[in-house]
């Protein structure tokens, strides 16, 4: 099978069941946003993070990928009977409680912080602001096609935990988080 098809040379790419698009277009934006999340959250998997990060985060990049089907799969195109894959409902409970057992090991947050520190928490911050630019993207979207709303609860979640994890691989480190001044 070969890589290149020659279909999206015109500026057209397809949907999965459901037909052809510009590559422009707000859901291909949304999936390629959450693609490049993914992209990022692999890279930070190749850095020195621990294994409980390793895990996390091997976790997410399923998750974001299932994401990713979600948003190519226009619901008009899901056929009665046909098996879509979508992200399920709840699936973001295990960032919350991982949210929860890192902040145990943290000092209190007293001020803003600014993304930086050990090369992984910067890492890891890149992450964050890229998960906000997919949920913006998915927020968008979703005002004129049928998005699952547990897309956008995944995404936010995740930033959340991306923040949370920066300042724990900042800690692991024995690196300051880098406090902003005013």
């Amino acid at each position: 099978m070969k890589i290149y098809t020659k279909t999206g040379d015109s500026g057209e790419t397809g949907l999965y069941r459901g037909g052809r698009v510009k590559k422009d277009s707000a859901r291909i934006s949304s999936y390629g946003n959450v693609d490049e999340l993914n992209s990022q959250i692999g890279w930070i998997r190749t850095l020195p993070i621990g294994d409980e990060a390793d895990q996390y985060l091997y976790r997410i990049q399923n998750d974001l990928f299932v994401i990713g089907a979600d948003l190519a799969t226009p619901e008009e195109a899901v056929k009665l009977g046909d098996n879509v894959t979508r992200i399920l409902p709840d699936s973001q409970l295990f960032m919350e409680e991982a949210i929860d057992l890192m902040e145990t090991r943290l000092e209190p947050q007293r001020v803003f912080i600014l993304p930086g520190g050990s090369p992984a928490a910067a890492a890891i911050h890149l992450a964050r602001t890229i998960c906000r630019r997919a949920e913006r993207g998915v927020v968008s979207l979703a005002r004129t096609e049928h998005i699952s709303p547990q897309v956008v609860i995944y995404l936010n979640r995740l930033s959340d935990f991306l923040f949370v994890l920066a300042r724990d691989q900042n800690r692991l480190a024995g690196v300051n988080d880098v406090p902003w001044q005013k």
